[in-house]
């Protein structure tokens, strides 16, 4: 992945240059140049929110997409799916009206392979944008070195229906909706048949611990942030953006500067996948998961909202878990910090409080939930 202020720096080129238009073509601007009124957002967030010609309409819209990261296709699909969605859902948008389907077959495949894998990965990728309530109407399909799978997801709609990300003031709470720690279990899981790799944590946690992780990874992966996005309104949420590839810290740190007051974001709880954080110290802090910059996949949504509504979004996330396999193992939502008086910047404190997230169906999390285990996904063997 391009290092985020690396990234920053490139896409800046594309914004539109205020000056354009200006001086001897003034009139030339005047007649082509004028953009409709409206919320507008560029690059930078996780949507562009762009002002339509029609009826005080937005057209917001994101794109995404990535290497496979587990093995079962149906669920990479599924998870690929819920990465994109969950960019509109970040804005507390519940409706997308379309959905374009991204997939690179790799070249290495042979037509076997391409057989078996590839229809249960767009099937997989079908189900989850049905189950958001929409549907996928086209995309591109290329030949490539790497299996790659993404998409893009559009909406039109009236500003009321979205949450600009830059209204979080002083004494507001950050609420995080899915645990951290899926780059953790996934590479765990892939070591179990590594053993220089397995050697290194085995003293940490167990092969079944780990099988468990894993399975708590990929269903929270594949777990759509709807449930969240419709609750931002419900409680009032001032600003959110969803935890993905730039870890927690990251997309703290993007969206706190993103803010119209002058604010910043203490993190003082990070909600974590039962025994990933003891696996990430065995490896001498390889994913940097303590400090906030491990990459997430189709992580949760990080809200801020206001103190006296936190704790009922958070009963709430609990009591209406729902989607592919649940909303969580533990629970829908965590209160892991604070907006206070600052430099429009995030930061996690010293020594964060751990949060061990038992993955569901595990004896932890059969106490704590009533949830039940998710169905498995179609077998590819």
């Amino acid at each position: 992945m391009v290092p985020q202020e690396a990234l920053l720096r490139l896409l800046a080129g594309l914004e539109p240059d205020p000056a354009a238009g200006a001086g001897e073509a003034g009139d030339q601007a005047s007649e082509f140049g004028q953009q409709p009124p409206g919320p507008r957002l560029g690059i930078g967030m996780d949507s562009c929110v762009i002002p339509l010609r029609h009826g005080g309409l937005s057209l917001v819209q994101t794109t995404d997409f990535f290497y496979p990261l587990v093995e079962d296709p149906y669920m990479m699909g599924r998870i690929a799916c819920a990465n994109v969605l969950s960019d509109l859902y970040a804005m507390g948008i519940t409706e997308c009206d379309n959905m374009l389907m991204l997939l690179s077959v790799s070249q290495k495949m042979n037509e076997k392979e391409r057989e078996r894998a590839m229809p249960l990965l767009m099937r997989g990728f079908r189900d989850a944008a049905e189950e958001g309530g929409t549907s996928v109407t086209g995309g591109q399909t290329v030949v490539n070195p790497w299996i790659i799978v993404g998409g893009v997801a559009s909406v039109v709609c009236q500003p009321s229906e979205f949450i600009m990300p830059d209204g979080a003031v002083p004494g507001d709470v950050l609420v995080l909706t899915k645990p951290l720690g899926t780059q953790v279990a996934v590479n765990a899981h892939q070591w179990l048949d590594q053993p220089e790799r397995w050697n290194k944590i085995k003293l940490v946690v167990s092969k079944e611990e780990v099988k468990e992780a894993y399975q708590e990874a990929m269903f929270s992966m594949a777990t759509l942030n709807r449930t969240a996005a419709g609750l931002m309104h419900k409680f009032q949420a001032h600003a959110g953006t969803d935890v993905t590839g730039f870890g927690l810290l990251g997309h703290a740190n993007n969206l706190a500067a993103q803010q119209r007051s002058e604010v910043s974001f203490v993190i003082h709880n990070l909600p974590i996948i039962a025994k990933m954080a003891a696996i990430s110290k065995a490896c001498g802090n390889l994913f940097n998961l303590i400090q906030g910059t491990s990459a997430e996949t189709s992580g949760g949504l990080l809200v801020c909202l206001p103190r006296e509504q936190a704790a009922k979004f958070c009963s709430e996330m609990k009591s209406q878990g729902s989607g592919f396999g649940g909303q969580g193992a533990a629970g829908g939502a965590w209160i892991i910090g604070i907006v206070e008086k600052g430099d429009r910047r995030a930061r996690i404190i010293d020594k964060p409080r751990i949060i061990e997230v038992p993955p569901r169906g595990s004896p932890a999390a059969n106490q704590d939930n009533s949830t039940t285990s998710p169905a498995p996904s179609p077998n590819v063997s």
